[in-house]
Order: structure tokens, then sequence, then C-alpha cells
């Protein structure tokens, strides 16, 4: 049943949507920023801890409970190693050696494989829009990837974001096949602080206790941004707020991402995308959108224009 509150939401609460939009795709240069100086598993371990620390404190808070049955944390664990922990791990390494706005392109195609594996393990039927979504972001991938075949600039990094989005469109389904009872909220939290428990894991085994040392202060303010405004803010934002609203409105705040991580590598990273990668990017957006957004949000512009 849709509420009031859903159905007409204020201008103050659908003001959050492109914020969240603009929060998580700024955060790609920030992260970017910051493994200049950070180190991958102690940055991805910071962010992670951090994030699901503040979510269990929001918890609190709101008066959800963080209890999590014994029999359903297989598949807490399972679902959160993909879609949280190698997500935003694989992440961080992949942005260390490929420009970061095609990690983005890459990486955003994890709706498409959410809607292929939905098809396999769900037995959700692929019909017309999702067949059409997979076949722009296939085109999407080819156009990005193509040019970099023949010009022999394809990097390990993007094969890290193609696993990457892979894993989470793996857990989030599994996930809906082996659902956890207990709030998204909830289950989000667990997830986040297992994937900083890896990271934490990954930081003693390969780089040791962090030693403080000066940074920079880019380094510095991207660090902050990464674990106060992208994690903690951010988080907020979706699992306090955007809920009230439907689905498409909430699917806009996703879709920018991309767009905005890539502008957002032009001006803090000085990348300059090519031409293959603005089809890519193109061509990976109309898929999400495609997919994401359900059919009353895709058909209402052309009904307004009829």
């Amino acid at each position: 049943m849709v509420g009031e509150s859903e159905s007409r939401p204020s201008g103050a609460t659908l003001a959050l949507v492109p914020l969240l939009g603009l929060l998580w795709g700024f955060n790609w240069p920030a992260v970017r920023i910051a493994l200049d100086e950070i180190a991958p598993w102690t940055l991805r371990a910071a962010g992670m801890l951090c994030a699901g620390a503040f979510l269990v404190v929001l918890a609190l808070l709101t008066g959800r409970s963080l209890r999590v049955s014994r029999c359903q944390w297989p598949q807490l664990i399972v679902t959160g190693l993909l879609s949280i922990a190698a997500f935003n791990i694989l992440l961080a390494f992949a942005q260390l050696v490929a420009p970061t706005s095609r990690i983005v392109i890459v990486t955003f195609t994890m709706p498409i494989w959410a809607a292929l594996l939905a098809a396999v393990v769900l037995g959700e039927a692929l019909d017309r829009r999702r067949l059409l979504g997979l076949g722009l972001g296939l085109a999407g991938l080819t156009a990005l990837g193509w040019p970099l075949i023949v010009g022999g600039g394809l990097s390990l990094g993007l094969l890290y974001a193609l696993i990457a989005g892979v894993g989470w469109g793996a857990g989030t389904v599994l996930l809906k096949r082996f659902p956890v009872s207990a709030p998204a909220m909830t289950v989000a939290a667990w997830q986040l602080l297992l994937g900083g428990l890896c990271g934490t894991v990954g930081m003693l085994i390969f780089e040791g206790v962090p030693r403080p040392a000066p940074l920079q202060s880019a380094t510095l303010f991207a660090f902050g941004y990464h674990v106060i405004l992208a994690q903690a803010l951010a988080y907020f934002i979706w699992f306090g707020v955007l809920p009230r609203l439907p689905a498409g409105a909430a699917s806009m705040g996703t879709l920018m991402v991309p767009a905005v991580g890539v502008l957002g590598s032009m001006i803090f990273l000085g990348e300059r995308p090519g031409l293959g990668d603005w089809l890519g990017l193109a061509l990976v957006l109309a898929a999400a959108a495609t997919i994401l957004l359900p059919p009353r949000a895709v058909a209402a512009p052309q009904a307004r224009r009829g």
C-alpha cells in the first residue's frame, strides 16, 4: 500500500534524490584521490567499518532491531561478501590501474547482471524491457571495450570492475532468493561491518598495521568526504528518506551516479574520456534506466509529449 507521504513527497524529500546521486557520484574521484596516499585495503576497511557503525547507531536511534536469526546468517554473510566486501575492495584496486571514468561505466552494468542472474536463479521472465536493457548494456561494453582492445589499452582494472558489477548483481539476487527477515538497514549494517572486517584482515596481511603519517590536505578532504558524506550521510538518505518515495523517483538518484562519477573524474582527476567512453556511458545509462525504472516512470514522459 502506498501511503500519502509516498504518493505526495515533499519538495525537500525529492531534493534528496539528486543529492544522493551527487554524493555517490563524486565519491569515485574522492576514492581515487585518497588512494594516492592511503593503501587500498586500509581505505576500504575504514570506509566500510565507519559506514556500518553509523548504520548501527542509526538503527538503534530509530528503534530498528539489529537481530538476525541464526539460521539466516549464512545468506547474510555470502551476499555481503559478494555485494559489499568484494564489490568495494575490487573497485579500489581497479581504480589504481585504470581511469576512474571507465571504471565507473563498467561497474554500472551491475543492474544488467542482476536482471540476467534473476532470470536464471529466480526464474524472472526476460521481457522486452529487460532484453532491451541487456542489449543496450552489451552494446555499451562493446563501445567502451573495442577501441581499447584494438589500441591495446585494455587493463586488468576493467576486469576487476566487471567482476565487481557481477558480484553486486549476484549478491542482490541471492538475497532476494534467500531473504533475511530483518530491516533493510540492519542487513546493510551487518554486511558493511562484515566488509570492513574483510578489509581489516586484508590490511593486516598485505599492508600491516597503519602507521600515522602526515597526509596532504587533498587526501584528508577526499577521505573525509568518502567516510562522512558518501558513506554515512548517503546511507542515511538511502535508508531513512528514499523508502518514502516511489521506486521510479528513487532510481533516478541511482542513475545519476555514473554520469556524476565521469564528470567528477574530469574535474578533479583531469581525465578526458574518448568517444568510445561517452558512447559506452550513454548506452549503459540507457540500459540501467530501462531495467531500473518502473514501466510507468518510463512511459509517463512519452504520454506528456503526446
